[in-house]
């Protein structure tokens, strides 16, 4: 993967790269302090992996994200463990902070690659989906969830897929921006119909009756490649019927 770093702490940015060359599969195209900077780079080349400090002059990097229109995979890198769930809503990969231990840097590199692979552009192959077991979800059909202060009512053939975030669930809506909630999928899978939610990966559910195709291991949900764990596979095949 092609990637840049962004940090206005010289050592930061050494680390970084230096886990970046002991780790390999990654190559460092440009190192910023200032995240203006790398606005020529990200125009000019694909970059796929970005490595961003929150708190910069000038910009801080959550500010610069949301200026970006065509936004690479990004990980936040900071001392600042409050702005976690800011930077989540971003859709960022990860959130480390500093100081990083390499093997959490490993981990995160881990997800990036993993969403990475899902991102690469692979022929969709039609498919069925419709789960055996599952019926229909009736238009008034709703969970709540916590998210921050309040409980957010979500009606369930909104969901697209929910997503596990270290110790968030992140759930994809078609009608909203993704809601961040501290569950863990136990407590979710309680909440949600079993014949038409589906965990599919350790860190995938998906509703199948908004499952567009299958494809190897790969669900596609519109524009959206979620892999199918190996653990899974068999049980995810068999309730679709396939």
């Amino acid at each position: 993967m092609k990637c840049i770093i962004i940090d206005d702490e010289p050592l930061a940015l050494g680390i970084i790269k230096s886990y970046c060359e002991e780790l390999g599969g990654l190559e460092v195209l440009g190192t910023f302090t200032n995240p203006l900077e790398s606005m020529d780079i990200l125009q000019e080349k694909k970059i796929d992996l970005v490595f961003l400090d929150i708190e910069m002059p000038q910009i801080n990097g959550i500010e610069f994200v949301k200026s970006l229109e065509t936004k690479p995979i990004f990980i936040f890198t900071t001392a600042y463990p409050q702005y976690a769930i800011e930077g989540f809503e971003l859709n960022a990969i990860d959130y480390m902070v500093k100081p990083i231990p390499f093997p959490r840097f490993v981990k995160s590199i881990n997800r990036a690659k993993e969403l990475y692979e899902m991102r690469r552009t692979m022929n969709d192959t039609p498919a069925n989906v419709a789960s055996a077991g599952s019926s229909p979800i009736l238009e008034d059909e709703f969970i709540f969830v916590k998210s921050d202060y309040e409980n957010l009512k979500i009606k369930l053939n909104d969901i697209r897929y929910i997503q596990g975030l270290k110790d968030y669930l992140k759930i994809h809506t078609f009608d909203s921006k993704p809601i961040l909630t501290l569950m863990n999928f136990k407590d979710m899978e309680a909440k949600l119909p079993s014949g038409n939610f589906l965990r599919v990966h350790r860190s995938f559910i998906v509703n199948v009756h908004n499952v567009d195709s299958i494809q190897r291991s790969r669900i596609i949900i519109e524009d959206i490649r979620i892999p199918i764990g190996d653990s899974y596979k068999e049980d995810f095949m068999k309730r679709i019927g396939l």
